[in-house]
């Protein structure tokens, strides 16, 4: 059988094609491992350092990128709130520079960096721990043979509580960035929810969180680690471990900008339910549907969502890769489930026990 020819040249992940040939053509690849002295020390996997780092991580990817883009929020926003007034994508851009000034596009910068680095470090940081429980549970053979489902229950346990964090700070996200003069930021705006609404107030948009976010997050990891794991099967012929660490990282980014288009489609509906009920005090999701329409709910504002969290989404998953790359632990994916034992195996496992 003839061997399997790679879809990427070999300079991308051999270092020996890349030195252009001759007798240093035929020098072996060099593994490339994690940094042989971390810095905080070595980390073992699975270990409390080890979901402390995911941790770390997570808040590290999820809280400085949600800021970054915070002026195509503000834009998206505005235009799931107020069509009429927020037309397209470049009017809304026109009508927040004549109307508030370049200061406009930052808007509830710091709810949005502080919420969603809360909620980055439960969503990675307990993913890998549901991850590894569900593992376990589910047995060495059905680990391997059902791996998609334990990526999907195991983001979707993460994302129920990662968004518990995340909501007090989205509603004061919304108030702020869709209602100019109602505050200027967290250190105003969240009080004054809390006198006219209670703290209940800050949480009355977690329902359509939960249906915006968990979707997301139960596309955004699963598809993630299947894209991962195809890309080093088919894509590249060197096992990942022998890959270097910048192209494990591309990998990273590739993966995850893909995955960012799939989430960004799946959860849009449920993102113009958050921002319509963030904005409006006492609205229900029917009045949203009845607002918004059947058509609307679902195409409002979503091509500026899908550059948005294609590019957040990349970005995100290079940042937790490059933390954990760090510290001295693998990228994630293209690697078997934690845990399991290789199908063709298990015969003799169990004839051993």
């Amino acid at each position: 059988m003839a061997p399997r020819q790679p879809l990427l040249p070999s300079f991308l992940y051999s270092p020996a094609a890349a030195s252009g040939g001759g007798a240093r053509a035929e020098a072996p690849a060099v593994v490339a491992a994690s940094p042989s002295e971390p810095p905080f020390g070595r980390i073992e996997m699975y270990s409390p350092a080890y979901y402390a780092a995911g941790a770390v991580g997570g808040a590290a990817a999820c809280g400085f990128t949600h800021a970054a883009v915070t002026p195509l929020d503000v834009i998206k926003c505005n235009i799931q709130i107020d069509p009429a007034k927020y037309k397209s994508t470049s009017s809304a851009f026109g009508v927040v520079m004549r109307e508030q000034g370049i200061r406009g596009f930052f808007r509830g910068w710091a709810p949005t960096f502080l919420g969603y680095s809360a909620q980055g470090a439960f969503k990675y940081g307990l993913y890998e721990v549901f991850k590894k429980q569900y593992t376990d549970i589910a047995g060495p053979e059905y680990a391997a043979k059902y791996k998609t489902l334990i990526y999907l229950a195991g983001s979707a346990t993460a994302e129920v509580v990662a968004d518990v964090a995340l909501c007090p700070m989205e509603a004061v996200k919304v108030r702020v960035q869709t209602q100019p003069g109602y505050a200027r930021g967290l250190s105003d705006g969240f009080p004054k929810i809390v006198r006219s609404e209670g703290y209940a107030g800050l949480f009355r948009g977690l329902v359509p969180l939960w249906g915006r976010q968990i979707p997301y997050t139960m596309m955004k990891f699963a598809t993630y680690e299947n894209i991962v794991e195809m890309t080093y099967k088919h894509l590249i012929p060197t096992p990942k471990d022998q890959c270097s660490k910048p192209l494990q990282l591309g990998v990273s980014f590739g993966s995850g900008y893909v995955a960012g288009v799939f989430c960004a489609a799946v959860s849009h509906p449920a993102d113009n339910l958050v921002s319509f009920l963030n904005n409006a005090k006492g609205a229900t999701v029917g009045d949203a549907v009845k607002n918004l329409g059947l058509v609307g709910l679902f195409t409002r504002g979503l091509p500026l969502r899908i550059l948005m969290i294609g590019t957040l989404t990349g970005a995100q998953w290079v940042i937790y890769d490059s933390f954990k790359v760090m510290v001295g632990l693998p990228t994630t994916g293209g690697a078997p489930a934690p845990s399991t034992v290789p199908v063709e195996g298990l015969a003799e496992l169990k004839a051993s026990a």
